[in-house]
């Protein structure tokens, strides 16, 4: 038996439903590793000793 056209056009559906959420995913992951990117850089200025010193507290592995 053939498949009926309503069959074909829930597959149809279902094929342009799924494209839509993998461009969604895809333009997620770009976000992710942009911000991840931005977090892994340099974190609060510590390289650079932009970031603000902690009274009493270590002088060193902290941030955000």
């Amino acid at each position: 038996m053939g498949c009926t056209m309503q069959e074909r056009e829930q597959d149809n559906d279902l094929k342009r439903r799924v494209k839509d959420l993998q461009g969604q995913v895809d333009d997620l992951r770009d976000l992710v590793n942009t911000l991840l990117s931005v977090i892994c850089e340099e974190p609060d200025g510590e390289h650079s000793g932009a970031a603000p010193a902690l009274v009493g507290g270590p002088q060193t592995a902290y941030c955000m």
